[in-house]
């Protein structure tokens, strides 16, 4: 596995892939790798001849600076991962590298980025749209691979390559959990055995979505989820919505497709998880 640190250096790589009419699969990460980001290289392999993935912590996308510091860098581990799931090449670029001056662009995302994580986190998809515009210009991948965990985060994604006029293929992952249900997320390590064991209660809660909207409204299958999460003392919960998949508007009346989706904290561990309901 090739390990490169600056854009002209990936940029020289790809003209030659590319002149060799090699398919280009770009997977972003902030490091901390998991089977999800595994996942990704997998699928990534499978659809294109050449994989980069990139390990770069975006400072512009974390609104608190202890989460920032505490978020887990494990760099040599990640690079033993990747080589032993054959990614031709791992891009590390410093800080600098990214932004040699400070990113002030503000982007426009209507109400997407208004709700959700979006009202939970000010500026949050601001900061991911800024580092992903700056590494999609300069990568210009055919396809990058995007884990659906961070469901609001695929939709920015997908919106900002329209308006940036990037030609490149988004390719959505499913989930990939636990033997536990837990959804993989590089904040889990942070978790004890017991906030473990709290924290997986979570996506059986939501399975439960299924059955209760079947003969109640959305209201009344959210009060429903709210209450059963009540029960969990450990949990604070954030948010729970049932909302349209590709606006993420709340639904006031039940249609398919949709996506139920949660934020919540144990401890001082903030995870995310969601839940796609179809007929």
């Amino acid at each position: 596995m090739l390990i490169i640190n600056t854009f002209t250096q990936i940029q020289a790589f790809i003209n030659n892939a590319k002149n060799e009419s090699k398919l280009i699969g770009f997977v972003p990460t902030m490091g901390a790798l998991h089977d999800g980001h595994i996942s990704l290289i997998t699928e990534a392999k499978k659809q294109c001849q050449v994989v980069i993935c990139s390990i770069f912590v975006n400072p512009t996308q974390f609104n608190e600076a202890a989460d920032f510091t505490n978020y887990p860098k494990t760099l040599d581990a990640d690079i033993e991962l990747l080589k032993k799931h054959q990614c031709n090449v791992l891009f590390v670029p410093t800080e600098n590298e990214v932004y040699p001056k400070a990113s002030n662009k503000i982007y426009d995302f209507g109400a997407l980025d208004k709700v959700l994580e979006g009202a939970h986190r000010p500026n949050h998809f601001n900061g991911v749209a800024q580092v992903l515009d700056i590494l999609f210009s300069k990568i210009q991948p055919h396809k990058a691979f995007f884990g659906l965990k961070d469901y609001q985060q695929v939709l920015i994604v997908e919106a900002l390559c329209v308006q940036q006029n990037f030609n490149i293929d988004i390719v959505k992952c499913s989930i990939v959990r636990g033997a536990d249900g837990l959804a993989m997320s590089s904040r889990n390590v942070r978790l004890s055995v017991t906030e473990r064991t709290i924290a997986a209660k979570i996506p059986k809660i939501l399975q439960k979505t299924k059955q209760y909207i079947l003969n109640k409204d959305v209201n009344t299958t959210l009060q429903l989820l709210k209450k059963e999460l009540s029960l969990i003392s450990e949990i604070s919960l954030e948010y729970i919505e049932i909302c349209n998949p590709k606006t993420l508007q709340t639904l006031n009346n039940m249609s398919y497709p949709a996506v139920v989706l949660i934020a919540f904290k144990i401890g001082n561990i903030r995870l995310i998880d969601n839940l796609e309901l179809t007929l």
